[in-house]
């Protein structure tokens, strides 16, 4: 079944036409969506429409770039939102040492804030690194020391380093529209290595539209495309790649029934 497990409809790039984009992924077979918060002020609107939606479900969280407006974040009120109806994951969070949109040090102490939501409430951790890779290893070494917590590294495009840690340390990890991309070699390498039974697909909508949509706003319709290359970079077959991220998903979303 086709899956996409990160979109964000509730962005303001869907504000003209959002019931014609979910329209348009279930025409395309898209049987099920995962909507992600990126910060605690538009929550409501992520949490809406999950509640309005049968095929979707949403996370509840706080972006990187979004954390210097959350400095005081703490794991109960990320745990007390958790509680809500069709909240199944913790995230978006983590690190972005790229834009540095929020200072380094608040990234940190409100990633942390999330694992800690992550391991109380065991729902999967979305966690976002970009250029971060030291530090996140890092952190969730420590924090895995402290307690086990289910985790994502979603939209994988940090190095091999990071990846083999993670890996060892039991991330599920998500293929994006980014492997379709002729430069991102170093993106499919990572790939090879990612353990059979945790790769999931997403889409990450509106954002990283796939080849041969790229430059367009992206939408969870396009998720095939996604799936097909990642089917073609690992050497498995379309029913394959189908069946194997199906039951990833499924075993990192273990709140969502299976149909």
């Amino acid at each position: 079944m086709l899956i996409d497990s990160h979109v964000n409809l509730h962005a303001p790039q869907f504000d003209e036409d959002r019931d014609e984009v979910i329209a348009r992924a279930r025409e395309a077979g898209v049987e099920m969506m995962v909507e992600i918060s990126d910060k605690l002020s538009t929550f409501e609107a992520t949490h809406a429409l999950a509640m309005a939606h049968s095929d979707i479900w949403c996370t509840v969280g706080v972006h990187p770039h979004e954390a210097k407006d959350y400095a005081d974040l703490k794991a109960d009120t990320l745990i007390e939102l958790a509680q809500r109806d069709r909240v199944v994951g913790i995230g978006e969070c983590g690190l972005d040492f790229h834009y540095d949109l929020s200072p380094r040090d608040i990234q940190a102490n409100v990633f942390r804030q999330h694992i800690i939501a992550a391991r109380e409430t065991g729902l999967p951790l979305i966690v976002h690194t970009r250029q971060a890779d030291e530090v996140c290893a890092e952190i969730l070494k420590e924090e895995m020391a402290i307690g086990p917590f289910k985790f994502l590294m979603h939209c994988y495009t940090s190095g091999m380093e990071l990846a083999d840690l993670a890996r060892d340390l039991g991330a599920w990890f998500s293929v994006s529209g980014i492997a379709t991309f002729k430069a991102a070699e170093d993106v499919r390498e990572v790939i090879r290595i990612m353990p059979n039974d945790r790769i999931i697909v997403e889409t990450d909508c509106p954002y990283l539209a796939p080849i041969p949509y790229r430059g367009r706003r992206n939408e969870p319709a396009y998720i095939s495309h996604v799936l097909s290359k990642l089917a073609e970079v690992r050497g498995w077959s379309p029913e394959e790649a189908d069946r194997l991220t199906t039951d990833a998903f499924f075993g990192l979303f273990h709140s969502i029934p299976r149909p």
